[in-house]
């Protein structure tokens, strides 16, 4: 098992569930009972989740903060286990991305670490590195700058190069490469984010489109020497939607401030758009602003849109995958913000709100406007 979890609770029927639970998805079980044993573990051990029983709120705080403050913590899942009468809002607070309500039964658990587990899987792979030489061309428009180089490794977010030790050119640079056993060239702008005296230089992608992070990614997924694979995409149902963002219903949905792909497929033809979560209800479903800051990222919606809404008689398969956690740091707005979006005001208004009151006002908004809701036309999975 290289999915590691730090539990903390004292609980002997809470940690029995949690045991079986977490073995039958593969991850490892690390049990504390006492808050200092965990902070220790935390300063010195990777966990890629943190389970905590937060009865007592003043400590589950502490022991959160203590995880966040660990460099290789820092962006571990954090999941909550509280008191049926406790508040969601409460547990977001302390910095939980997932709740578990007692009395804990293995049902509830296995569905919430599902959506967890590939998290996990993505935080942990955002940054692994495969090893491959392929060659690049880099071209900086406003210095002249021209020349094909050879990679030394590739990851999702960037690469890194060998270049001549006297090269001053500095970029931004448009790199230009054809990942092994594909014949579509992937464009993007990269940055320096590291350099050596070698001459080897780290690149950071600065605006990867939808489908080339797509391809990107399925490449490292197919060829890292990590044994533990993404989890597929897992099929969701659509019940509204907008120009700004969509509601979907899934049994485990992601926390908010997670970014997501939606993926469509009607007939031969497969679209995808980005997005992340600005509201979600457990076991229930999570609402998602369309992801459009750029000119590419704003057609990709749109096609996305148009496509789904004029499917006709064809069923659309729809599919929902997280691609990590937003940094810490204000949401970014949707890039119409000045564009009136009831759904997405609903997402800003209500957030905090109850799950029964919420949906609540999600049917009501349907009534007011029709053409948002896609309930009775999309049926997926």
């Amino acid at each position: 098992m290289s999915l590691k979890s730090l539990v903390l609770c004292s609980d002997e029927k809470i940690v029995r569930v949690l045991r079986r639970v977490l073995s039958d998805l593969d991850i490892g079980f690390d049990h504390c009972t006492d808050p200092d044993g965990a902070i220790r573990k935390l300063t010195r051990e990777r966990f890629e989740a943190v389970i905590i029983d937060c009865t007592d709120h003043k400590i589950a705080t502490q022991v959160l903060k203590s995880a966040r403050s660990a460099p290789c913590n820092k962006r571990a899942i954090a999941v909550a286990i509280m008191d049926g009468h406790t508040g969601l809002r409460s547990a977001f607070d302390m910095g939980a991305h997932f709740v578990l309500y007692k009395p804990v039964s293995s049902e509830r658990a296995k569905s919430s670490f599902r959506a967890a587990r590939a998290l996990m899987k993505r935080e942990r792979r955002r940054n692994a590195r495969v090893g491959v030489e392929v060659q690049v061309a880099l071209n900086n428009h406003q210095t002249g700058f021209n020349q094909r180089v050879p990679t030394t490794d590739l990851s999702e977010g960037g690469m890194a190069v060998q270049l001549s030790k006297r090269h001053k050119d500095r970029g931004p640079w448009q790199v230009t490469l054809t990942l092994p056993g594909s014949d579509k060239a992937i464009e993007v702008m990269g940055q320096v984010a590291w350099q050596n005296a070698g001459g080897h230089v780290g690149i950071r992608f600065t605006n990867l489109g939808v489908d080339a992070a797509h391809a990107l990614r399925t490449w490292i997924n197919q060829n890292c020497a990590d044994s533990e694979k993404d989890d597929p995409p897992v099929g969701c149902k659509l019940t509204d939607l907008s120009l700004g963002g969509c509601y979907l219903e899934l049994p485990s949905p992601f926390p908010v401030r997670t970014r997501v792909v939606l993926s469509m497929k009607v007939g031969d033809l497969e679209l995808r758009a980005e997005g992340a979560v600005r509201v979600m209800h457990p076991d229930v479903g999570m609402g998602v602003a369309f992801t459009q800051s750029t000119a590419e990222q704003r057609a990709h919606v749109e096609k996305f849109i148009h496509t789904l809404m004029n499917a006709g008689n064809m069923m659309p398969e729809l599919l929902v995958e997280p691609e990590g956690l937003e940094a810490d740091g204000p949401a970014v707005p949707s890039s119409n913000s000045d564009v009136e979006d009831p759904l997405l005001d609903l997402f800003h208004q209500k957030a905090s709100v109850p799950t029964e009151i919420f949906l609540k006002e999600l049917r009501k908004q349907r009534k007011s406007h029709p053409q948002d809701s896609v309930e009775e036309t999309i049926l997926p999975v």
